[in-house]
């Protein structure tokens, strides 16, 4: 019965549950530790890309047009509507506790998922080196201090694959001891639920959702109960993985004129690429190359779970533990755990052919960026080491058992030394942020502190490009609905042809479309200050005759 069911079938849900509620409390903890560190250390706004989320998330309620629209075309809208009840805080939105709210709630959920999920098959001890593993990664400790959308889609992978693997040991174990399937009805559900949830908040949610698909299917053909309540579960949740991508593109279409307008409209990945690449220029590494892109893909998970010279070893380890757990858990659940293996041929597809580079520093161009993605190797990682000390240990106990009760002390000790090294090394995840941020903080921190006094001199609204450096407004504590930019659908056309009699003020940051609206329309601006940045950009603030009317000069 064992073999056939799983650990998890034998144990009752009452003492399940008071282990998965014990590890998430201690992941709460830690969670809030790093937290208080990252804030007190001002890590929490280095990304770019996290003061865009928090940015998309105000100006759904804080704009001159608010309302869904302002969540754009790109990014999936699910992180920042779960942004939006804590950006309304105009200081949450300054120091970025709004985005660290919802984060360490995600880490905790993924720390207690990947625990429970560990729990199917091995008994507590090697589960818990599952969730050490994954809850002391230093660099998902850091990224669940900020707004970032990694704690929130790795709990989502985590938590899909937890329902799927319980609904497949119900439809081999347990639904025939309920006529009705009842219980398999409602995991099947859930699974939809939260796989409804990863569609709406990464790309790659699509692909493990279809993944995820095709792993209930097969249990479904294997069950045979299409006429049961367990058939028609299936079809709804056949239904809402279908949906779900539809309804994105229905809102582009609606919204944007174009229902693929998050893959080739003028924000999407592709023409940002298009874009900022000069003509002749050379390609990223991986560039239609899914070999090269998939071992980039790897070398940055593995730096990023391990220290260097022990990053090769952590893959291999990986590799033996899903061996062994494909070996020894021979049921159809373990077709579930599977799942965790999904981000490897996505990012190898994505970053060959979908204009989305890896760089890390260790390999050419030596720079970072989009590091972050190596992260969701991360449950794979812990979840099949994990099944590697099981299957070392029941191997210890009938060889030599006086080793084998230094196993599990020894994998732990070596997990605390692992993220240690990690931590002092600074995270992978950390050392891209401070480098690209380096000369962007600056120049929002001193444009910010030019835009504060002005905007108290001068009352009217501010004509600014904000897809760029909304940190300087930000850091300002300016309204978004004091400002007219890019998603100010209506007022903003007018406003480029035309900015001295649109706006009071005007900041034209070089090669925005502000800057380029200023050389073409200066009537009735004057300058009023210049402020640059190392990487040699500036900003140029103007002011209209509204402006100087308010007693304003130049200087």
């Amino acid at each position: 019965m064992t073999e056939a069911l799983g650990t998890r079938a034998l144990l009752p849900e009452r003492q399940l549950g008071g282990e998965t509620r014990f590890v998430g409390l201690v992941a709460a903890i830690l969670g809030i530790l790093a937290f208080a560190y990252c804030a007190r250390h001002d890590l929490l706004l280095l990304y770019g890309d996290a003061v865009a989320h928090l940015h998309i998330a105000r100006r759904v309620t804080d704009s001159l047009n608010p309302g869904f629209r302002q969540l754009g075309s790109v990014w999936l809208p699910l992180p920042h509507l779960l942004l939006v009840p804590f950006v309304l805080r105009m200081s949450w939105w300054q120091s970025g506790l709004s985005g660290a709210i919802p984060s360490i709630g995600c880490y905790v959920l993924g720390c207690a998922g990947i625990y429970r999920l560990a729990r199917i098959w091995l008994s507590a001890a090697p589960a818990s080196v599952a969730a050490i593993f994954y809850g002391l990664n230093p660099g998902l400790l850091y990224m669940q201090s900020t707004a970032m959308t990694e704690p929130l889609f790795l709990a989502e992978m985590i938590w899909a694959t937890l329902l799927i693997a319980e609904f497949c040991i119900a439809m081999g174990g347990r639904a025939g001891e309920d006529r009705n399937g009842l219980s398999a009805s409602k995991l099947l559900v859930a699974a939809g639920l939260v796989l409804v949830a990863a569609v709406f908040t990464r790309y790659d949610g699509w692909i493990f959702a279809s993944f995820a698909w095709l792993v209930v299917a097969a249990a479904m053909f294997r069950g045979r109960q299409w006429r049961s309540r367990v058939g028609g579960a299936f079809l709804l949740f056949t239904v809402m993985l279908v949906a779900s991508p539809l309804a994105w593109m229905a809102y582009n279409a609606r919204q944007f004129g174009d229902p693929l307008d998050f893959l080739r409209g003028p924000y999407s990945a592709k023409a940002i690429e298009e874009r900022t690449t000069p003509p002749g220029a050379w390609h990223h590494p991986g560039w239609h190359s899914m070999p090269v892109s998939a071992l980039y893909f790897l070398k940055a998970a593995e730096l990023g779970a391990a220290p260097l010279h022990f990053a090769d070893t952590l893959l291999l380890l990986a590799i033996a533990g899903t061996a062994a757990g494909l070996a020894r858990w021979r049921q159809k659940s373990i077709a579930a755990a599977m799942l965790l293996w999904v981000p490897l041929p996505f990012y190898a597809y994505s970053v060959a052919y979908g204009s989305v580079p890896i760089f890390i520093p260790l390999w050419w161009p030596h720079s970072w960026y989009n590091t972050r993605y190596g992260m969701e190797m991360l449950p794979a990682f812990a979840l099949f080491v994990a099944m590697l000390v099981e299957w070392l240990i029941g191997m210890a106990r009938r060889s030599t058992p006086r080793i084998a009760p230094w196993i599990l002390p020894g994998v732990l000790l070596a997990i605390l030394w692992d993220s240690v090294a990690l931590a002092r090394a600074t995270p992978l995840v950390l050392q891209e942020a401070l480098a690209n941020s380096a000369s962007r903080i600056p120049f929002e921190q001193a444009l910010a502190r030019t835009l504060l006094p002005l905007s108290h001199r001068i009352r009217g609204p501010i004509l600014m490009y904000t897809s760029e450096h909304i940190g300087a407004l930000q850091r300002a504590g300016i309204p978004l609905r004091r400002t007219i930019n890019e998603g100010d659908y209506y007022q903003w056309p007018g406003a480029l042809q035309d900015p001295a009699k649109s706006a009071s003020l005007v900041v034209a940051i070089d090669g925005d479309a502000v800057a380029k609206a200023v050389k073409e329309h200066p009537e009735g601006l004057v300058l009023l200050t210049l402020v640059c940045s190392t990487e040699h950009q500036c900003a140029r603030v103007y002011a209209s005759q509204r402006g100087l009317s308010s007693g304003v000069g130049p200087h």
